[in-house]
């Protein structure tokens, strides 16, 4: 599903006052996406994607200012691991905030499917009301922690849910755990807003995700944005074995195997809705 323009996001801050009761019971509907995100969570390492991490800083006219940009794969090497290989080195000028390479990984703690069947009974979910996402009729469903612990992250937030196929399209909100919000490296980001895409007609994957926040410097205050793109989602290559049949007797010859190749990415560009006519940002 790609984002529509700003994403036309509409905030959904208390439960309306009258909910017309959706056309399946809603214990019916959850326990069906709930299905289908245990299937996708198990597909979803058995595909590579290009991500695109930009962390976007604003000043008050909405110019940007300073960026961070790095763009990798998941890829399988010749010897069978599989590896985030970087396809553009980390850039960085950042002025708000130290950013290292290596805060980035701590996005990888993000739950691209939070709400499956090990994990439902912490969660209490309550159907809202329905709302168009992207031209998909969709069924909204709030999403509390019953409780929780300092070694998972959980959605406090809104989840999006197709009514026709009942597979989750769209998630946003906060990941907390025992300690509060649950916080990436020293970055700023806590809330976020992620989109999925339909895959091969079977699967939704995130694809798109964006924070927006704002560094508190004595400088003054400066939005900055983050947005993670997944791109060009394929099966990953199946794994080389490191053994093969013996040669027939008088036959003698070398063995060989050859590695999975990578393309390049695109890379977007925007400024954070807050800012006075911003850019548009897909």
């Amino acid at each position: 599903m790609t984002p529509p323009p700003e994403h036309d996001v509409k905030r959904l801050g208390t439960t309306p006052e009258a909910v017309e009761p959706p056309s399946l019971p809603p214990d019916e509907i959850i326990r069906k996406f709930v299905a289908k995100e245990d299937q996708f969570a198990e597909v979803r390492p058995t595909f590579t994607a290009k991500r695109t991490i930009r962390i976007s800083e604003y000043d008050r006219a909405g110019t940007i200012i300073g960026e961070f940009l790095q763009v990798s794969e998941v890829t399988r090497m010749p010897d069978g691991r599989v590896v985030n290989k970087v396809l553009e080195h980390p850039q960085s000028s950042l002025k708000t905030f130290a950013l290292e390479p290596e805060d980035v990984k701590s996005f990888e703690r993000i739950p691209q499917f939070p709400i499956n069947s090990s994990q439902l009974a912490k969660y209490d979910l309550k159907y809202i009301g329905t709302e168009k996402v992207d031209e998909i009729d969709t069924y909204i469903f709030k999403v509390t922690p019953k409780t929780v612990d300092r070694a998972h992250s959980y959605l406090d937030g809104i989840i999006w849910v197709d009514t026709k196929y009942l597979e989750v399209v769209k998630t946003y909100g906060k990941w907390v755990n025992e300690l509060g919000d649950v916080k990436f490296a020293q970055m700023p980001f806590t809330t976020f807003e992620t989109y999925r895409e339909n895959v091969g007609g079977k699967y939704w994957f995130p694809s798109y995700e964006r924070s927006d926040e704002t560094v508190h410097v004595k400088e003054g205050d400066f939005p900055v944005r983050l947005v993670i793109k997944w791109t060009d989602f394929k099966p990953l290559a199946a794994a080389v074995s490191d053994t093969a049949p013996a040669p027939a007797a008088g036959a003698a010859g070398p063995q060989s195997s050859a590695p999975a190749g990578s393309t390049v990415p695109p890379a977007p560009q925007g400024a954070p809705p807050s800012q006075p006519a911003p850019p548009p940002q897909r």
